[in-house]
């Protein structure tokens, strides 16, 4: 199973140091069966695409409480045995954590597959989406509409080897 990690630049600097994500239990993304029932696709490749999506809103959420964090959201996709990651039955349909799951212990960074992180011109947008997020989890929609601007961002893809020169 992939999961799709939320980080910081920094999380993932001390990740590369570590050599593996954690410490456990940490929360990851993945497509679960309430993401399913959600996105209501049966195209893996969508599903998946909609996993990294909610972990990147998360890698968001970490920016915004660190203020002297770089403002670039980043997600780290590992595979996971199957059973390893476990979505919590009493929150599977709720909107706030559709595709989150739980994962017991740390993830070694060899099991990686991919890094996905915000190129360097979306960090204007990361900034601001950033510091509209209390507001926009008040429902107010202007501060909505600046969060939802992060998101116009894609991630760019890194292999694992290219960490170093994220981090650099």
């Amino acid at each position: 199973m992939r999961v799709y990690v939320p980080l910081t630049l920094s999380g993932l600097a001390a990740a590369h140091g570590a050599g593996e994500v954690g410490p456990g239990p940490l929360t990851a993304y993945a497509v679960t069966p309430g993401l399913r029932e959600w996105y209501v696709s049966d195209d893996i490749e969508e599903l998946e695409y909609a996993a990294l999506n909610r972990a990147a809103a998360a890698s968001l959420r970490m920016i915004a409480g660190k203020p002297d964090e770089a403002r670039r959201r980043v997600v780290v996709a590992v595979d996971v045995p199957d059973g390893a990651a476990v979505a919590d039955p009493d929150h599977g349909l709720s909107a706030a954590s559709l595709g989150e799951v739980r994962i017991a212990a740390a993830l070694p960074l060899a099991k990686a597959a991919a890094v996905h992180v915000d190129a360097d011109d979306a960090e204007k947008d990361v900034a601001a989406a950033a510091a509209a997020l209390g507001a926009a989890d008040l429902g107010d929609d202007d501060a909505q509409f600046t969060v939802d601007g992060a998101e116009d961002h894609e991630l760019l893809w890194f292999g694992v080897q290219e960490i170093g020169q994220l981090i650099g």
